[in-house]
């Protein structure tokens, strides 16, 4: 397997075992696995993000650039996502509807995508589409630093503080998980109107 598919697979192979990482503390009620689980995901997560430029670099370094990596990134992409979004609707932190407008957005355009590659058409990355994926990294980051935070049970934290941290979390993550759902979509219809004005072209 080629280096830069080797690091797209593994940011898919590790989301799965983040999921177990997150709620595998709290399904067993498990203090001391709380206390693993909020060393181990912000690091764990950094990195498998960090993959996703890893495969990049690689795959144009190695001139393994392919069809098949076009359409794998994205997915591994969508999957590692999708998993910390996952995380945070069992955590209560975003509401399901958001969820599921997010995931019927990426695996549509993951299907335009693949039927655009069936036709020899590449799409090149929107800005829009950037944007939106900077805000699901921010997101799920912001996400999981405050689930660490309160994992590692800070008692030692004065109480206004925490009651600080914790308004901002209540208030903050819906917020940022609705931006999620609006650049989603906005990135979608942009990528819509890129897919056909292309196609129409090329017919």
């Amino acid at each position: 397997m080629k280096v830069s598919n080797r690091f797209t697979l593994a940011r898919a192979l590790f989301a799965p075992v983040f999921y177990i990482i997150f709620n595998a503390p709290l399904w067993l009620d498990s203090s001391v696995l709380k206390f693993i689980s909020a060393c181990l995901m912000i690091p764990l997560l950094a990195f498998f993000e960090l993959t996703d430029y890893w495969d990049g670099h690689y795959a144009r370094k190695n001139n393994e650039v392919s069809d098949f990596g076009k359409i794998f990134d994205p997915f591994a992409d969508v999957i590692l996502n999708l998993t910390v979004f996952l995380c945070a609707v069992s955590a209560g932190r975003m509401p399901v509807l958001f969820f599921v407008l997010i995931f019927y957005r990426e695996f549509s355009q993951n299907f335009l995508r693949m039927v655009a590659m069936k036709k020899g058409i590449a799409i090149a990355a929107r800005m829009s589409g950037k944007i939106k994926t900077v805000f699901y990294i921010f997101s799920g980051f912001f996400f999981i630093t405050f689930e660490s935070f309160i994992r590692f049970n800070f008692s030692f934290v004065p109480a206004v503080v925490y009651e600080i941290l914790m308004t901002v979390y209540q208030w903050g993550a819906p917020v940022l998980f609705g931006l999620c759902v609006l650049f989603s979509w906005g990135s979608f219809i942009d990528y819509i109107k890129s897919f056909y004005s292309i196609i129409k072209e090329s017919n």
